[in-house]
């Protein structure tokens, strides 16, 4: 009897485990911090999907090459054509090994996608919130520890708590600019309704402006 009661209570727990790892899957990215132990710490997210599930996981997580940084526009980069179809495992090729400045643009959503930890942006070309937006990474890496903390004070001095369980649309546009390299994601659900392109900068680096 003892032997049954055990197993049930194992079969119980497992599926509880289960049941709140999917309802955190189902939940957006800002909802996910029930998972993590310092929620407020940007730079201890612990990711909650393995790196194999990740779309070209090792093209994403690169240090931003030190080459030649070129200008940029939000316009232009939702202009760029777009592939029918990359391999999940593909290499950074062409553009995606570019780094690029966009001077000018507003940052108009921020939160952290506990899949990976990344801090997931959103930034238009004008302070509309229903201009098309182009998606924006800073990867969850060590190397951009700082930056993920500099983003997330700077939007705390204007009253924005971005961390792992706080996020989302921000109230105004805030005008920013950014340091990026390129990255061509794949079609699936990803960000607002606003975004107009597969196209990110990924990784990429975003400072409010003064």
């Amino acid at each position: 009897m003892s032997e049954q009661i055990e197993r049930v209570q194992h079969l119980f727990l497992t599926a509880a485990t289960i049941l709140l790892v999917l309802i955190g899957v189902s939940c957006k990215g800002q909802d996910y911090g029930i998972l993590q132990p310092t929620p407020e710490d940007l730079c201890k997210c612990l990711p909650i999907e393995p790196d194999i599930v990740d779309y070209r996981h090792l093209a994403k997580h690169v240090a931003i090459r030190n080459t030649t940084i070129q200008d940029v526009t939000v316009e232009i980069i939702l202009s760029w054509s777009q592939d029918p179809f990359i391999p999940p495992d593909a290499p950074r090729t062409g553009r995606e090994l570019e780094v690029f400045h966009v001077a000018n643009a507003f940052l108009q959503n921020a939160s952290v996608n506990a899949a990976d930890c990344d801090v997931v942006m959103e930034i238009s070309h004008s302070a509309d919130k229903n201009a098309s937006r182009v998606i924006v990474e800073t990867p969850v890496d060590g190397e951009y520890c700082s930056a993920r903390q500099n983003i997330q004070a700077q939007l705390k001095q204007h009253g924005f708590r971005l961390d792992s369980q706080h996020g989302g649309e921000l109230p105004r546009a805030f005008p920013v600019d950014v340091v990026g390299m390129p990255f061509e994601d794949f079609e699936h659900n990803r960000g607002t309704g606003q975004v107009g392109t597969l196209w990110e900068l990924h990784p990429a680096i975003v400072n409010l402006h003064p």
